[in-house]
């Protein structure tokens, strides 16, 4: 067996400021380097890139403008923070969302170690409070708000390409200006995303939203409350079987669907295989576990013997070590 440790850090900050500005310059040299690795060329200009979000997400501007004014004002970094058609990216995730009783959002995060950032967010950048696990910057893998809407996002199994934005910047922009999973489906609508992927979405009252976002047909809604890494049918064969996506699918179904389930089953069933995965190496590693309640504001990731639990009321800065392990023959 192989075993690597990992910290995760947690950080708050109500208003763009200092703390968002050390993070960038810590991660900026990796971020920038996936955002060139295609050639500067094959990015879209700054004013295509503004022109997009104001279009699509007005209300993350002014965000966006203190933002780029605390990476430095430059055109790279401001066409890279706005997300639009992005380099794409593949990740695995299985989420389900159980309904019988308090609602409960569960997710496994899978992706390679190395390009993962780590860092719990609790922000306040719109007026709304936000809690999420953070990715390019300033979006979002996951996360919930103050109103008790809770959205994770899992990659589609497409391997279609297309103008739109990054999924993580969606996931914000949902959380940042949605109460309900039927605000989210009316935002979704309209915003276009860049590649396919599956947003799982549940608010306060317990409903339920599936999203199969596409660059070449839009959004696809569908109130099935469990989603891997294909949309209805496996399109790419050789990505689903290596990561069991039909497997995974079955299990959180079954598991929703059985009278002996409860909401502490449904959720230690994410800790073990099939939805827990460890090939990290390979990139298909489960990073963690996220269970959200909406109800109670409160997000608490989970690890194989370990947990750290997040509020609205009470954010606890710091860090949770943790350690990936990977078996030989993984």
């Amino acid at each position: 067996m192989h075993a690597t440790t990992f910290t995760f850090r947690a950080l708050e900050e109500l208003e763009p400021g200092p703390r968002w500005q050390a993070l960038f310059h810590e991660l900026w040299p990796s971020y920038r380097a996936w955002f060139l690795h295609e050639g500067e060329s094959a990015r879209p200009s700054y004013a295509v890139s503004l022109r997009m979000l104001r279009t699509h997400m007005p209300e993350l501007v002014p965000t966006y403008d203190r933002l780029v004014e605390l990476a430095g004002g430059g055109d790279l970094e401001a066409r890279m923070l706005s997300m639009w058609t992005p380099p794409a990216y593949i990740s695995g995730c299985s989420q389900g969302v159980w309904t019988r009783g308090e609602p409960v959002l569960v997710r496994n995060y899978d992706y390679a170690p190395s390009r993962f950032d780590g860092i719990v967010l609790s922000t306040a950048w719109t007026g709304r409070r936000v809690i999420g696990m953070s990715d390019s910057l300033w979006g979002l893998l996951d996360g919930i708000n103050d109103a008790g809407l809770v959205v994770s996002l899992a990659f589609g199994g497409r391997r279609v390409v297309g103008d739109g934005f990054g999924v993580p910047l969606i996931v914000r922009y949902l959380l940042e200006v949605c109460e309900t999973v039927a605000d989210a489906r009316a935002a979704l609508e309209r915003v276009p995303c860049n590649l396919a992927h599956t947003l799982t979405m549940v608010d306060r009252d317990g409903r339920v939203l599936t999203a199969y976002l596409s660059p070449d047909r839009g959004a696809l809604f569908s109130p099935v409350a469990a989603a891997t890494n294909h949309q209805g049918e496996v399109e790419w064969s050789e990505h689903g079987a290596f990561t069991n996506t039909r497997e995974r699918e079955r299990c959180i179904v079954q598991m929703l669907e059985h009278d002996a389930t409860n909401a502490e089953r449904f959720v230690a069933a994410f800790l073990a295989p099939p939805l827990l995965n460890s090939a990290y190496s390979r990139g298909f590693g489960t990073l963690y576990t996220a269970a959200y309640r909406p109800r109670a504001g409160r997000v608490t990731y989970l690890w194989p013997g370990s947990e750290w639990a997040q509020t609205f009321a009470a954010f606890n800065e710091g860090t949770h070590p943790t350690s990936l392990v990977e078996p030989s023959a993984a």
